[in-house]
């Protein structure tokens, strides 16, 4: 047991250190005499008066601090808003900090003063905006028709109702002023490279910090269908549900549409995402002796369910040596959703592994079943996640812990808590979903 657990810990931290900014950036961006070279992309930076770095996300203080030591002091200003806890010091670049998952002032703040800035750029300018994960909470511009409080309380029933993150980015997108490519709009007609990590499954850039440089192809009716699917209009204020129903008869501006002219200055490039990661974990948990599939990078769905998939895999995996020969490393990476009906401490992440733990009870073999956010965050808590084990269900009998109890209240840190099974990483720099790993011995 205690090499599984040795080993699972050094295969999430091989994908989750391939994403973070300080090697990611260094891999794939470079500066050659003139020339940024990005991945494929090449940009002559002479024909530039002045280069300005905005952005947001939950690793846009560690992907600006690694630009800072690229392009140094080629960079005019910069400003970038991240998470409380996520900064990085750097010399021309202002890092605010501000809310997630719920918006707060200093994300207000700092969606005016990026806007202001990015308002000074002229045809002559680079503005190069650094996104990942976690930006559409942390950066924001509201219409004057919606409050602070009012937006906080749709995000709220959001949350609760299980709603995935790309409902929740299309009603924030038509709440916005700098979502849904309303930061491009700003920007124009200087010239704008966004680089981007992932945090949404498939890619798509409408839904990634918001799409703040994308066209947007979801429209108001869309917004509001989603409040309709989870069933929660009532709880939503009536000015908000008067705006988003005024914005689907036309009274009010869509967001910025594929094909709009401001585009031909935009290039949009996805640096990393969840792929990478797994791929990553794939090479290291190999070196260790283990045949591994790559199930999946785009899972979905309420937490307990794919908790329930996660066990079953592992009970193939040592009955039939399907899908793939002990020993086995599973790999699957995503995002999945959680109902809130209790009221616990945890997080989807936690919520999985210990639905899973219930579905394997005591097995008669040696497996590991985990699941942790690559930002180190889950939910309102500490963890980045937590481990399914035997080792877990035997502490769970020794305490007389029933832990349907806990999976029902929603409160998988506290059960994860007393028996051990917490993953703890701290704040990682960067944010491309989840993994979930399953090994058998």
């Amino acid at each position: 047991m205690k090499k599984l657990k040795d080993d699972l810990f050094q295969i999430i931290d091989s994908a989750i250190n391939s994403v973070k900014p300080d090697q990611l950036i260094p891999r794939k961006v470079m500066l050659e005499g003139s020339y940024l070279l990005i991945d494929t992309h090449k940009i002559n930076l002479d024909r530039y008066e002045n280069i300005y770095i905005v952005g947001t996300g939950k690793a846009s203080a560690s992907m600006a601090h690694e630009f800072e030591k690229i392009l140094e002091s080629k960079i005019a200003d910069g400003i970038i808003s991240t998470k409380y806890g996520h900064s990085i010091p750097c010399s021309r670049i202002k890092i605010i900090e501000s809310g997630h998952p719920v918006l707060d002032e200093n994300g207000l703040k700092a969606g005016d003063e990026i806007l202001k800035l990015v308002n000074e750029a002229n045809e002559n300018d680079l503005v190069i905006c650094l996104l990942s994960g976690g930006g559409s909470a942390l950066l924001e511009k509201l219409p004057d028709e919606i409050t602070l409080s009012e937006l906080q309380s749709v995000f709220k029933a959001l949350l609760k109702c299980g709603a995935n993150i790309e409902e929740m980015n299309i009603v924030r997108r038509h709440l916005s002023k700098i979502k849904g490519g309303k930061l491009s709009e700003a920007i124009y007609p200087a010239t704008c490279v966004s680089l981007i990590l992932s945090d949404v499954i498939n890619d798509p850039l409408e839904a990634i910090s918001g799409g703040v440089t994308s066209p947007d192809p979801s429209t108001f009716q869309d917004a509001l269908n989603v409040l309709a699917k989870y069933k929660i209009k009532d709880q939503i204020p009536d000015n908000i549900l008067e705006y988003i129903s005024m914005g689907a008869q036309g009274s009010i501006l869509e967001t910025v549409k594929p094909g709009n002219e401001i585009f031909k200055n935009v290039t949009n490039i996805i640096l990393g995402n969840n792929k990478e990661a797994l791929i990553h974990a794939k090479e290291k948990a190999e070196t260790f002796g283990y045949n591994v599939l790559i199930r999946s990078d785009n899972i979905q769905g309420e937490a307990r369910d794919i908790g329930k998939l996660a066990a079953d895999i592992a009970k193939k995996i040592n009955r039939e040596n399907q899908p793939i020969s002990k020993p086995a490393c599973v790999l699957i990476g995503g995002e999945t959703t959680v109902k809130i009906k209790g009221n616990g401490k945890g997080g989807r992440n936690q919520e999985l592994a210990l639905s899973a733990l219930i579905e394997m009870n005591y097995s008669e073999f040696d497996y590991l079943i985990a699941s942790c956010g690559t930002d180190g965050t889950d939910g309102p808590t500490d963890a980045a996640g937590a481990i399914a084990s035997n080792e877990i269900w035997q502490r769970t009998n020794e305490l007389n812990l029933l832990p349907l109890q806990f999976l029902d209240n929603n409160d998988s840190y506290t059960f994860f808590e007393k028996t051990g099974g917490l993953i703890i990483t701290g704040p990682t720099g960067t944010n491309v979903m989840d993994i979930i790993i399953i090994l058998v011995n």
